[in-house]
C-alpha cells in the first residue's frame, strides 16, 4: 500500500533499528536512563531552550503545556482548526478544567495574527468573563495544509502576549518542516514562545515519542505530570535511541517530502473538479477540495484504497502526507489511481 494518510506512518530506518538494539538504558523515572537524557540535551540545544523532557505523544506534550499555563475556569486563544481544540479529545477540559476560545484566521492559513488573537483577548476583565491565560500556536498548521507561520508573525505574537502577562504555547509538531520550508532554524521559529512540542515520530520518522520544551522550571513541573498522567516510562532509551537518529538524520532531507508533496500537488490540480491551493503547498501535505468534481471524499477515498492507496477523508476533502517511505514512484502511481478514482 501507498500510505499518504500521515507521516505517523513511517518505519524506523535501518539505523534506528540499530540503535535501539544497542541502546544504553537506565530507568527514566529515576532519570537514570543515559539515553533519554543524552536526548533530552540534544533537543534543548537544537531548540535553545533550558530543557526538555521526552513524552510518549505530542498530545500528551500539548497537554502537559496547557495544564502548566493556565488554571482551571480558563479560556486559550486557539486558531479554530488548531490540534489542540480539535483532536485532543477535549483534554483540555478533562486534565485543565480550561476552554478553549477558537478564533478564524481570516486568510485561511490557519496562523492567527495578533490583530485577531487581541479582538479575542479577556485579559482584565469583568468576573463573568472566563481569563486569558494561553495563547496556542501551531506551525506548520495540519488541517490549513501544511501552512507556515513566518518567524515575524511569531515573534510579533510572542512579544504582545508577554506584554500583557499571557504565555504562548507552541504546537510544533511539525516545526522541522516549517523551518525548512522557511530556510530558517527551528531555535530561530520556537525561540519566543514559552513552551513548544514538537514530535519525533511524523516526519522525523522515529518510531515513538514527542519532545517538550521550556524553561528548567516548567520542565521539572512537567516531569511531575508526565508521571501523574501515565506517561512515566522505565527503560525508554531504545525508543530515545531511534529518535536521536531521527533528529539528528533526517531534518536535512525533509526537502525530499516537500517536492514530492509539490508534484502531487500539482497533479491533483490538472483533474477537473478538483481543487488545490497550490500557493499554501509549501511542506509535505496536500489538501485537494472535491466539490467541484461532486465526489464524495470517502467514497474516493474508499476507491484509491482498492487501488493501493491510503489517504483520509475530511467532509468534501482528502489529505495526502508525503514522507521518507514514499517515492517518487509512488507519487506517480497515487495520481493515476486518483484519476481512476474518480470515475
Amino acid at each position: 500500500m501507498i500510505d499518504l494518510r500521515s507521516d505517523t506512518v513511517t518505519r524506523p530506518t535501518p539505523a534506528m533499528r540499530r540503535a535501539m538494539a544497542e541502546a544504553e538504558v537506565g530507568d527514566d523515572v529515576y532519570g537514570e536512563d543515559p539515553t533519554v537524557n543524552r536526548l533530552q540535551e540534544r533537543a534543548a540545544e537544537i531548540f535553545d531552550k533550558e530543557a526538555a523532557l521526552f513524552v510518549p505523544t505530542g498530545s500528551m506534550g500539548n497537554q502537559i503545556a496547557v495544564k502548566l499555563h493556565t488554571s482551571p475556569g480558563s479560556e486559550v486563544i486557539i486558531e479554530e482548526r488548531g490540534h489542540i481544540f480539535n483532536f485532543e479529545m477535549a483534554a483540555m477540559a478533562v486534565i485543565s478544567g480550561a476552554l478553549a476560545r477558537p478564533v478564524r484566521s481570516r486568510d485561511g492559513s490557519g496562523h492567527l495574527t495578533w490583530d485577531e488573537i487581541e479582538a479575542a483577548l479577556h485579559a482584565g476583565g469583568p468576573y463573568y468573563i472566563a481569563p486569558t491565560r494561553l495563547i496556542a500556536l501551531e506551525n506548520t498548521h495540519n488541517l490549513a495544509g501544511g501552512t507556515v507561520m513566518p518567524r515575524a508573525q511569531m515573534e510579533e505574537i510572542c512579544r504582545r502576549a508577554h506584554a500583557l502577562g499571557i504565555p504562548v504555547h507552541l504546537d510544533g509538531a511539525r516545526i522541522f518542516n516549517a523551518a525548512v520550508a522557511l530556510g530558517e532554524t527551528v531555535a530561530a521559529l520556537a525561540g519566543p514562545a514559552d513552551s513548544v512540542m514538537f514530535c519525533l515520530s511524523k516526519g522525523l520518522g522515529a518510531p515513538v515519542g514527542s519532545m517538550l520544551l521550556g524553561s528548567r522550571e516548567f520542565i521539572e513541573e512537567a516531569r511531575r505530570w508526565r508521571k501523574l498522567l501515565g506517561g512515566g516510562m522505565r527503560q525508554a532509551g531504545v525508543l530515545a535511541a531511534a529518535a536521536l537518529v531521527a533528529l539528528e538524520e533526517t531534518p536535512p532531507r525533509l526537502f525530499e517530502d516537500h517536492l514530492k508533496a509539490r508534484r502531487l500537488a500539482e497533479g491533483l490540480a490538472e483533474l477537473p473538479g478538483v481543487s488545490v491551493d497550490l500557493e499554501r503547498v509549501v511542506t509535505n501535505i496536500v489538501i485537494c477540495d472535491l466539490s467541484g468534481a461532486r465526489k464524495d471524499a470517502a467514497t474516493v477515498c474508499a476507491r484509491l484504497r482498492e487501488r493501493g492507496v491510503l489517504a483520509s477523508s475530511f467532509g468534501d476533502r482528502i489529505r495526502f502526507v508525503t514522507h521518507y517511505d514514499i517515492s517518487r514512484e509512488d507519487i506517480e502511481k497515487a495520481l493515476r489511481a486518483f484519476r481512476e478514482a474518480l470515475h
